[in-house]
C-alpha cells in the first residue's frame, strides 16, 4: 500500500527582547494540521517554541525553563546578536526556543517530505520563519516550503521578497490551503473534507500538552483602532456552543486536561446564544476544568450574573481589556468602555470571589498621541478598583486603522522594516517618553509586590 504523503508543519522560534508562554501554542497551524490529516496525509510537527523537547539537556549552555502554574512560564531562551536595526536598543536579544541544531537534526531525519508548512506570528518575529526556512531549504533544496500565518498575511511583499518560502499564503480557509498545495505538485489522497466543522486541532502532534487552547469564535464585532482583527477576520463567526462543549468534554475526559485557555476576540459578545450555553453545560456536567483568557474579555459584559457563571465553571485567569481610562482616547480608538465601565466590571467579579491577583487589566502604553500622564492616571485606577495592572506596549500593525497615524508620529520606516514595530521600541512615542515609560513600569511592579489587603477592596 502507498504510504501518504508526509506534510511537515513548523512553528518557528521567537526572536524578540523579551518572550512569555501566556498559554501559546500555534492554534492556527494545529487546526489545519488537523484538517490535512482528515484529507488522507500524514501529518508531522516541529514546534521550534516547545519547552518539553527532549534533547535540549544536550545543550549545556541552555538553562531549563521555569514554569509555573497553569501551564505557563518561560521559554527556552540563548541570547543571539541583535540585527542592524535594533543594535542601539539596550537590552539582550534572544532566539526563544529549541537548539538550532535540534531543528536542523529533526529536519534531516525526515524522509521524503511532500511539502514544509511554516506559520508565522508577529510581523518582528520574521528572523525566526528565515531562519527556519534557511535551514528547511539547504536539507531538502527541492521540497515545497509554504508559508503563512499573521507576518505571512500583514508583509506579504516583505515575506515574498525575504523568507525563501515557495510561497506566501495569505487565505486561511483550509480549502485555500489545498489548493496553494495541489500548485505545488502536492495532491491531496482522499477526497477533501468539509471545512465546518473543522476536525479538532492536532495537538496530539506536540510532544506534551499542559492545557489546550479554544476557540469558539473568530473575528470581533469591534473595529479599535489599534487591532488588526478586522482585517484577519473580517466576520464574527461563532462555532456551535454544544460542540465547543464536546471539545472540553474530549480533551478533558480523554487526555486528563483540566487547563484551557480561551483565544477568542469577543468571548462574551452575545453570551446568551454562545458562551453561557457552554458554561452551563459545564456547570450541569461538573466539570473540574480551569478557564484562562489571555486575549481579553469585553468590560462591558461583565455582569453581575456573567461573574457569578465564571467563577462557578472554574475560570482562574480573568483579563480585562481595558487600555485606557482616558474617555477622549477611548472615544478616537474604539469606544467600547465607558466612564464606570471598568470599576463595575471589577466590582462584580471580586464580588463573585475573584481576588486581585485573578483580575489583570491590559493597559496600552505607547500609542502615538498618548500621554505618559494618561498611562499613569490609568495604572492608578486599575489599582484603586481591585485589579491588577498589565502594560502593554504598542506595536504599530499594519492594515490597522491606527497604521497611518503610527507612521506619521514614528521615527522609524515602519513601512520597510518589520523589525521596527517590535513594541519594546515604543516606536510611535518619543526619547522622553520612553525614559518616562521606565518610571511607569517600576510603579506597576510596586503595585504588584504590594499584600492584597494594601489596596482598596471592592466587594
Amino acid at each position: 500500500m502507498k504510504k501518504p504523503p508526509t506534510l511537515v508543519f513548523i512553528n518557528p522560534w521567537i526572536y524578540d527582547f523579551a518572550a512569555y508562554d501566556l498559554w501559546s501554542k500555534p492554534l492556527g497551524l494545529l487546526y489545519l494540521a488537523g484538517y490535512l490529516r482528515e484529507c488522507g496525509f500524514d501529518a508531522m510537527l516541529i514546534d521550534c517554541t516547545d519547552i518539553h523537547c527532549s534533547g535540549f539537556q544536550d545543550a549545556s549552555h541552555l538553562k531549563s525553563p521555569v514554569r509555573r502554574r497553569f501551564g505557563t512560564g518561560k521559554f527556552l531562551r540563548e541570547e543571539v546578536s541583535k540585527p542592524p536595526q535594533l543594535k542601539d536598543i539596550d537590552r539582550p536579544y534572544s532566539r526563544y526556543g529549541i537548539p538550532r541544531a535540534l531543528f536542523a537534526g529533526e529536519v534531516s531525519q525526515i524522509e521524503k517530505p511532500a511539502a514544509f508548512l511554516v506559520t508565522s506570528l508577529m510581523t518582528y518575529w520574521y528572523p525566526g520563519v528565515i531562519e527556519a526556512i534557511q535551514i528547511i531549504r539547504e536539507i531538502h533544496p527541492d521540497v515545497p516550503i509554504l508559508l503563512g500565518g499573521i507576518y505571512a498575511r500583514l508583509c506579504q511583499n516583505h515575506a515574498a521578497l525575504h523568507s525563501g518560502a515557495s510561497s506566501v499564503i495569505t487565505e486561511i480557509a483550509p480549502v485555500s490551503i489545498l489548493a496553494a498545495l495541489e500548485s505545488s505538485g502536492v495532491h491531496s489522497p482522499k477526497e477533501p473534507v468539509k471545512s465546518f466543522p473543522l476536525p479538532y486541532p492536532a495537538f496530539d502532534l506536540l510532544s506534551s500538552n499542559d492545557y489546550i487552547c479554544l476557540m469558539t469564535s473568530s473575528g470581533c464585532p469591534f473595529r479599535c483602532k489599534y487591532c488588526v482583527s478586522h482585517f484577519l477576520n473580517p466576520v464574527l463567526t461563532r462555532r456551535d456552543p454544544h460542540e465547543v462543549f464536546e471539545e472540553i468534554v474530549y480533551w478533558h475526559g480523554k487526555f486528563g486536561i483540566r487547563d484551557f485557555a480561551f483565544y477568542d476576540d469577543a468571548l462574551l459578545i452575545s453570551a446568551s446564544t454562545h458562551i453561557r450555553i457552554v458554561l452551563e453545560e459545564v456547570l450541569k456536567k461538573h466539570l473540574s476544568v480551569r478557564f484562562h483568557t489571555p486575549n481579553a474579555l469585553h468590560v462591558r459584559e461583565i455582569t453581575k450574573d456573567m461573574a457569578q457563571l465564571l467563577k462557578q465553571t472554574g475560570f482562574r485567569t480573568i483579563r480585562l481589556g481595558y487600555e485606557t481610562a482616558d474617555p477622549a482616547l477611548h472615544r478616537r480608538l474604539d469606544n467600547k468602555v465607558s466612564v464606570g465601565d471598568f470599576e463595575r466590571a471589577v466590582t462584580n467579579l471580586r464580588k463573585a470571589g475573584f481576588t486581585r491577583e485573578d483580575i489583570g487589566a491590559y493597559l496600552l502604553a505607547g500609542l502615538p498621541g498618548q500621554t505618559v500622564d494618561s498611562v499613569a492616571e490609568t495604572i492608578d485606577l486599575v489599582a484603586g478598583a481591585g485589579a491588577t495592572p498589565y502594560l502593554a506596549e504598542y506595536s504599530p500593525i499594519p492594515h490597522s486603522d491606527l497604521w497611518e497615524e503610527a507612521l506619521q508620529s514614528s521615527s522609524y520606516d515602519l513601512e520597510a522594516e518589520p523589525l521596527y514595530h517590535n513594541n519594546t521600541l515604543l516606536p510611535c512615542w518619543s526619547p522622553d517618553q520612553k525614559m518616562a515609560f521606565q518610571q511607569l513600569k517600576k510603579r506597576v511592579i510596586e503595585i504588584r509586590r504590594r499584600p492584597a489587603n494594601s489596596h482598596k477592596q471592592v466587594l
